[in-house]
């Protein structure tokens, strides 16, 4: 037996001969589910103990009070049947003969409609919500309810006398309800939970509008909870989300405090950045929108590949009509370019009446403001909000992610990758560890395979390509034709990843290094073969890259050189970096974990909207 079943056993025994106390829930005057439902006997040893509790109800049913008790379910080779007829002459008339039948019929009707109040089990949907029919005046209600500590729900049971309040708003999917009583065995034989509440008394009903509230609905798809997310925490599968991804928080700070790194805030507004940027200031430069979503830094990198077509059609003896039709394109581009700079050169004016007298941008990445603490401290970490204003909606991207950044000091591209290698193992070991019965129920809710996926990749070593070896094996391929042929100085696609991690790593996680100088940003250190930098990736199946990572520059003469490449406009705002270089300059090397795409993998989730609270996409803010 393992050291987590040990455990668990000597929890179970401990229980058995001396149940732990029922704890309140701290600044709040409950108790919180999971200390009951959670327990290795579920609660059962709690019988008679008073308590309060609060929920949400997750379903409902109501019996008559005055019901008859039905008999216990029975076994299936236990139901009555008429007696075989007799061999011998009577004097019973037909009449009774068919009334003594039917009393056999009745007790059959009430088996199988499981009538009475002792055969109620436990419900998954609710099946009274709110319906414009009368109740009876007195029965008894039964409840499950979920405060969100644990996945599982707690029955209660509520007379009607009880409360002023109707039933059908009583039941309605999404009520609020805190509750004080006793806990008790359940009554029915048939129940498949040990525990529930008798309530004595309700303290807080908060209803709903059955007709409104967008949850009285049975099982809403994922996709259409989007429209409703300030509700749709309140389903168990959601639910079981947060509180893998509240794990997946708490155990990136463990294992960076414990590995000697100290935490940093960066900032999320900031001068510098790459790619597509959202843009803060108090105003608006109406000529601006003329070349909306566009950055200098975009415009110049379409120069250098354009340039770069036109070299490789030259050399390939194109014919004249489509070189000349590229350096009709180069031209319009570079004039774009010289329009973008004009219009960023900061007017005197514009500068005094904009808050922060510069341009200042949402922050896309927080590793140039931990470097300048890397300097300092040696390891630093960070976890924040992240922006791209990439106009692109799909199953993979959002303009806002939360990322888990680290920056070390004294430190290469191979203790970047090991450092990213051991954390990714720490986050599945840890929820493997802590969250058992949220990924049970993911499990078997959204995808079956991850608690398989999440062990393996804890216990086994990850793959490691080189770029150069990942276009070799593309290009060998058989089975598959990609829609961007795959070749030396391109950016490897989705579909590129995806070939490698199913075909290549058969379903597991590698890791892929050493790519091209053009398909990395620019302050990634320069290899020595000055073709590649050393930058790598971490993919997973069916999501992509989860970590990125790199050694950056920290030669001050080819950095200098980098930031002339991306235009006059850059320097003055890279100057800061830059000191770093000058002054008491170190090799230094970071990771980036998109903690989304993490959590993606963690519960084969098929949509990144899915694992954040309040997504936010390209024309998309609900709220």
């Amino acid at each position: 037996m393992d050291s987590h079943g040990k455990t668990h056993q000597r929890e179970h025994q401990d229980d058995v001969i001396s149940p732990k106390p029922v704890a309140l829930s701290k600044y709040s005057n409950r108790i919180e589910l999971k200390t009951l439902l959670e327990r290795s006997d579920g609660g059962a040893r709690l019988a008679g103990k008073r308590v309060v509790i609060g929920g949400w109800v997750k379903s409902s049913r109501a019996v008559k009070k005055d019901s008859p008790a039905p008999p216990p379910p029975p076994q299936p080779s236990s139901v009555a049947v008429p007696p075989p007829p007799s061999t011998t002459k009577s004097n019973i008339s037909c009449t009774e003969i068919i009334q003594s039948k039917m009393n056999i019929f009745r007790k059959l009707f009430d088996v199988l409609s499981g009538g009475g109040k002792t055969t109620y089990p436990v419900f998954d949907k609710p099946e009274i919500t709110g319906q414009k029919a009368t109740s009876p005046p007195e029965y008894i209600i039964y409840f499950l309810i979920s405060d969100g500590s644990s996945v599982s729900s707690l029955q209660v049971v509520v007379d009607s006398a009880m409360s002023t309040i109707p039933a059908t708003q009583l039941m309605s999917l999404g009520t609020c309800i805190v509750a004080e009583g006793v806990l008790r065995h359940p009554l029915a034989a048939s129940a498949k939970h040990v525990i529930e509440l008798e309530a004595e008394k309700l303290l807080h009903v908060g209803t709903v509008d059955p007709e409104k509230y967008p949850l009285s609905k049975k099982q809403l798809p994922l996709h259409l909870l989007r429209d409703f997310s300030h509700f749709r925490p309140r389903t168990t599968t959601v639910g079981s989300v947060t509180r893998v991804h509240s794990a997946l928080t708490l155990a990136s700070h463990t294992f960076f405090q414990s590995n000697g790194f100290q935490y940093v805030q960066v900032p999320v507004i900031t001068t510098t950045g790459v790619g597509e940027m959202f843009r803060v200031t108090t105003t608006l430069d109406r000529e601006e929108k003329k070349h909306d979503g566009l950055s200098i830094e975009t415009v110049k990198a379409a120069i250098k590949e354009k340039s770069r077509l036109i070299d490789h059609l030259k050399r390939s003896d194109s014919n004249r009509e489509a070189v000349a039709a590229a350096v009709h394109d180069l031209k319009k581009t570079t004039d774009l370019a010289a329009q973008l700079e004009k219009k960023q050169k900061p007017k005197a004016a514009t500068q005094k009446l904009d808050f922060f007298g510069c341009d200042a941008y949402l922050i896309v990445s927080g590793r140039f403001h931990l470097e300048s603490y890397a300097s300092a401290l040696g390891k630093v970490y960070t976890y924040g909000p992240r922006f791209t204003a990439d106009k692109i909606d799909n199953a993979r991207h959002l303009a806002e992610t939360w990322n888990v950044e680290a920056e070390m000091a004294f430190s290469e591209l191979d203790d970047a990758m090991d450092c990213a290698d051991d954390f990714f193992k720490f986050l599945c070991r840890y929820l493997l560890e802590n969250r058992h019965e949220d990924m049970k129920f993911i499990s078997k809710r959204v995808d079956k395979t991850v608690t398989t996926r999440l062990e393996a990749t804890a216990s086994n070593s990850l793959l490691r390509f080189s770029y150069t070896e990942a276009i070799s094996l593309l290009q060998t391929a058989t089975t598959r034709t990609f829609e961007t042929k795959p070749k030396w100085g391109v950016a490897l696609t989705e579909e590129h990843l995806s070939y490698l991690t199913d075909e290549i790593c058969k379903g597991s996680v590698m890791i892929i290094h050493s790519y091209p100088k053009e398909v990395k940003p620019f302050y990634v250190r320069l290899n020595d073969d000055k073709k590649t930098v050393a930058a790598f990736d971490l993919v997973v199946p069916k999501v992509g890259v989860v970590i990125n990572g790199s050694q950056n520059e920290e030669r001050f003469e080819i950095l200098d050189a980098s930031i002339k490449e991306l235009g006059s406009t850059s320097r003055e705002k890279y100057e800061w970096y830059l000191d770093l270089r000058r002054h008491g300059t170190v090799k230094h090397s970071g990771i980036s974990l998109r903690m989304e795409h993490m959590l993606l993998f963690a519960t084969g989730l098929p949509d990144i909207k899915d694992a954040v609270p309040f997504p936010r996409s390209w024309g998309k803010a609900n709220n």
